[in-house]
């Protein structure tokens, strides 16, 4: 769990990812679209993945990843991001993260 909230709050938005996740990848995207760089933690290439994956579970998300934290507090996984997306929400919490106006 220290591992995992440590990298978690070093960056401002902060993606749990697996090398091989489509939809890692396209929240990825969603987050360069709207302006903001996020850190991406390829938790199937660190040797404590495995522990950060059921850390995650354990925080409440429903799929290991992506896992979203923005701010250092977790978003949740791609339906929630999207939901926020859809509804307006997204944009107004990432705008003090966002590298251009």
């Amino acid at each position: 769990m220290d591992k995992l909230m440590r990298l978690a709050s070093e960056k401002d938005v902060v993606v749990f990812s697996k090398s091989s996740c489509c939809l890692c990848y396209a929240i990825t995207i969603l987050f360069q679209e709207l302006g903001v760089t996020s850190t991406v933690h390829e938790i199937d290439q660190d040797p404590e993945g495995r522990e950060i994956e059921k850390t995650l579970m354990r925080l409440g998300c429903n799929a290991p990843v992506p896992a979203i934290f923005v701010g250092g507090r977790l978003v949740g996984s791609t339906n929630e991001v999207m939901s926020l997306h859809l509804s307006g929400g997204l944009i107004p919490m990432l705008k003090p993260y966002q590298t251009w106006c």
